[in-house]
């Protein structure tokens, strides 16, 4: 199959990466819970709480790291200083004090915020702007992203619950190591100047270093908070809410105080697709994400993992099920991505709203199999793991659907000067959809199991609706973009 036909020499090296860099994370976030609970001996609901902070602040900085390197730094410095950051957020996992716990999901945080939506805005940076390789290229990027998931939990997992916690955290390190040196020996030959500079140089320094302190500050206090130094209990939930916001009208304020920020009116409405994508995008992450937490302890819980071959039995651990996930797209991404490229010659391509509609349709067709399999565990007890690997495969065809089009989509849509800052955007669907998911899941325990999953099913089904009556509308908006 000639997925890679003709794609840019550049891909490839934000391919492996990025690889490296998702080994890295998801390796740490196979271990995060049982490390917490086990090791640290943290209560249940503490263990989540601090998980759902992690993963959503994750997808919180960004949306700064993205303006920074925007304005002054450009992508190219932007992902050395993040991955320098993660490998060394990493190695402070592999110390035992809880201290060096916090101080390294805090460099992690801000470290993912450099690293992550700069390096999808240079890949969107190789591609002119109706490049029909543009969505397959993304394609395989998100392969890259789905091979470093898979064997993550393997090898992670299988070293910190079998070794030791610190080997798990430790071998996260070097995978993260492992891809700064793929992309410092790389990337002046094969990108050229691609993301070197800055696209709107500015000296206005003052808006950004105050919510940079903003978010640090916010980010200590919810660590000391969490080590349990504070007498007065967790921050509530509306204050990361009103942070985000506050951030947000920030870099409006200091973008609307700039001549160059003078937009058009297709550039203005083209913006507001990208929002309207993002709301979306968050019905779609919310439920997603139980894989990492409701779908888990169904695994873990509700789920025959025996596994008999020929008399040999062995049982599969449930969190070997987050590998599940990655292992489909790194199959099925291929298909899809030659079929976008063949469905886009015969003019037969779906436009972007409707991929997302069919990815947050097939998100609830998961969760009908799931609805089915609580079901069954009430009348028969544990049930078939095929179960969850059916609820997977169509999540997966639901995400090949709607998260690479979606970063694509991004590239295209959004002018240059605000290219990484829009590409945080996008990634703060992921922070809004962590919260409410962690919160939702949290009720796992309280609730019928059917009826629980009635409720990402009934969601992914209206949002899709909702967003193919609109979609009329935003293809006008896209002003031919496609």
């Amino acid at each position: 199959m000639s997925l890679h036909h003709n794609q840019p020499k550049g891909l490839f090296l934000l391919f492996f990466v990025e690889m490296w860099e998702r080994f890295s994370y998801y390796g740490m976030r196979a271990l995060l819970v049982l490390y917490m609970v086990k090791y640290l001996m943290f209560t249940t609901e503490k263990a989540g709480q601090v998980y759902g902070w992690y993963t959503g602040m994750v997808y919180f900085t960004p949306i700064l790291g993205g303006y920074i390197a925007d304005r002054y730094l450009g992508q190219r410095k932007s992902i050395v200083i993040g991955g320098t950051l993660m490998a060394l957020g990493h190695f402070a996992m592999a110390f035992p004090p809880l201290p060096f716990f916090f101080t390294a999901l805090i460099l992690l945080i801000l470290g993912n915020g450099f690293f992550k939506p700069n390096i999808s805005t240079v890949v969107g940076q190789l591609y002119e702007e109706n490049d029909p390789r543009r969505d397959a290229g993304f394609t395989i990027f998100y392969m890259g992203i789905n091979l470093g998931a898979f064997f993550s939990p393997l090898v992670c997992g299988t070293l910190g619950e079998k070794v030791g916690w610190h080997w798990g955290f430790g071998a996260a390190g070097v995978g993260m190591l492992m891809g700064l040196a793929m992309y410092l020996w790389g990337h002046k030959s094969l990108l050229g100047d691609k993301g070197m500079k800055p696209a709107d140089p500015s000296d206005k320094l003052y808006v950004p270093f105050v919510l940079v302190g903003i978010v640090l500050v916010f980010l200590i206090a919810s660590a000391f908070q969490f080590s349990g130094y504070d007498i007065k209990g967790l921050i509530p939930g509306w204050v990361y809410g009103l942070t985000a916001v506050l951030v947000l009208i920030g870099l409006a304020y200091n973008y609307a105080n700039t001549p160059k920020s003078t937009l058009t009116l297709v550039e203005k409405q083209r913006l507001a697709v990208i929002f309207i994508m993002v709301f979306f995008t968050i019905f779609f992450w919310s439920a997603f994400e139980q894989a990492g937490s409701s779908l888990t302890l169904f695994a873990d819980r509700e789920t025959n993992r025996w596994i008999d071959i020929f008399g040999w039995r062995w049982e599969m651990p449930a969190s070997y099920f987050q590998s599940v996930n990655p292992l489909f797209i790194i199959l099925l991404a291929p298909f899809f991505s030659k079929m976008w490229v063949s469905l886009g010659e015969t003019g037969r391509e779906p436009s972007s709203p409707v991929k997302f509609a069919m990815g947050l349709g097939l998100l609830a067709i998961g969760f009908v199999v799931m609805i089915v399999a609580a079901a069954s565990y009430q009348q028969h007890g544990p049930v078939s793991l095929l179960w969850l690997f059916g609820a997977y495969f169509f999540h997966t065809l639901g995400e090949l659907c709607l998260s690479p089009v979606g970063l694509s989509l991004v590239t295209k849509l959004a002018p240059i000067q605000f290219g990484s800052l829009m590409m945080g955007v996008w990634l703060m669907s992921s922070f809004a959809a962590n919260f409410v998911g962690g919160f939702f899941a949290g009720n796992y325990d309280a609730m019928d199991h059917t009826k629980f999953f009635m409720i990402p099913m009934a969601t992914g089904a209206g949002a899709a609706g909702l967003l193919l009556v609109i979609t009329p509308k935003l293809r006008k908006w896209m002003h031919g973009i496609h």
